[in-house]
C-alpha cells in the first residue's frame, strides 16, 4: 500500500445482536428462588437468575417478570392447613410475592440493571402502582419491569397473573421457568420415568388433558390471547440468552401454525 493511500477503518458495530422475541415476560416461581431448600429464598439462586435477565437484556430485549411466592407462602394449600378463608390465604401469598419482587430488584440493581417494581397492591412506600401504560414506557425506556402482588385479587394464581401482564404489554411470548423440569410431560416426570415430553403442544391439548404445565385460567387466557408459552428448566446453563437467539430448549405451546 502507498505512504500516500488513505487508510479506511471501520469502527467497531454497536449494533445490538439478533433476536427472536423483541418482548418477553418470564415467569419465575417462587419456588425456583429457593434451590434445593426446604423454603425461602437461596441467594447463590436470586444472583444467577439475576445474571441471566442482565444478559438477555443487554441483548436489546424488553424483560418484564413476574415472580411467585411459594417458597414463602401458597395461599390454596394453606388455607385449609391453617384453617384460613381461602381469600385471607390468597392475599397472605400476594404479600409473598411481593417479597421475593423487592428481593429480585434489589439484586438486579445491585448489578446495575435499571429495574422497577410495580404491584397490584397498594404498597407505596417500596414499589410503584400497577399502571399498564406506565408499565410499557418503564420497558420502552429500557427498564426491567418486576411485577408483584399478583392481580390483586385472591383466587388467582401468579400464572394467571403472567398471562395478563403479558397480554397487557404486549409482549411476543411467555417464558415459563420450571425448577428441575425441561418442558411440558404427558405425566410428571418426578413420578413417572417412562414420561413423554413434548417438544410442542396446543393450549387445546394442554386443557383436554389437565396438563400441570399452569392453572386452566392461565391456558385459557393465553389461548385467547394467542400468547406462546416457552416452557423450559431454569437450571440450565445460560436459558434466557440461548431461546432469546434461537435453540430449542423445552416446550413450546402455540397454536398448530405458530411459528415464531
Amino acid at each position: 500500500m502507498s505512504t500516500t493511500q488513505a487508510c479506511t477503518l471501520t469502527a467497531p458495530s454497536t449494533a445490538k445482536p439478533a433476536t427472536r422475541f423483541k418482548r418477553i415476560l418470564l415467569k419465575i416461581s417462587g419456588e425456583a428462588l429457593m434451590g434445593d431448600q426446604g423454603y425461602g429464598i437461596k441467594p447463590e439462586v436470586v444472583a444467577k437468575i439475576s445474571d441471566e435477565i442482565r444478559e438477555a437484556r443487554e441483548l436489546g430485549v424488553d424483560i418484564a417478570i413476574v415472580v411467585g411466592g411459594g417458597n414463602i407462602f401458597r395461599g390454596v394449600q394453606n388455607s385449609t392447613k391453617l384453617g384460613m378463608e381461602r381469600a385471607a390465604a390468597d392475599y397472605v401469598g400476594m404479600t409473598a410475592t411481593i417479597l421475593n419482587a423487592l428481593v429480585l430488584q434489589g439484586v438486579l440493581k445491585n448489578k446495575q440493571v435499571e429495574t422497577r417494581m410495580m404491584t397490584a397492591i397498594g404498597m407505596d412506600r417500596v414499589a410503584e402502582p400497577y399502571i399498564r401504560l406506565r408499565a410499557i414506557r418503564h420497558l420502552e425506556k429500557g427498564r426491567v419491569v418486576v411485577f408483584g402482588g399478583g392481580t390483586g385479587n385472591p383466587f388467582f394464581s401468579t400464572d394467571t397473573t403472567a398471562a395478563l401482564r403479558a397480554a397487557e404489554i404486549n409482549a411476543d411470548v411467555m417464558l415459563m421457568a420450571k425448577n428441575g423440569v425441561d418442558g411440558v410431560y404427558d405425566s410428571d416426570p418426578k413420578n413417572n420415568a417412562s414420561a413423554k415430553r413434548f417438544e410442542r403442544i396446543t393450549y387445546d391439548d394442554v386443557l383436554v388433558r389437565d396438563l400441570k404445565v399452569m392453572d386452566q385460567t392461565a391456558i385459557s387466557l393465553c389461548k385467547e390471547t394467542q400468547l406462546p408459552i416457552l416452557v423450559f428448566d431454569f437450571n440450565a446453563p445460560n436459558a434466557i440468552k440461548r431461546l432469546l437467539q434461537g435453540e430449542v430448549l423445552g416446550t413450546v405451546v402455540a397454536t398448530e401454525d405458530w411459528a415464531g
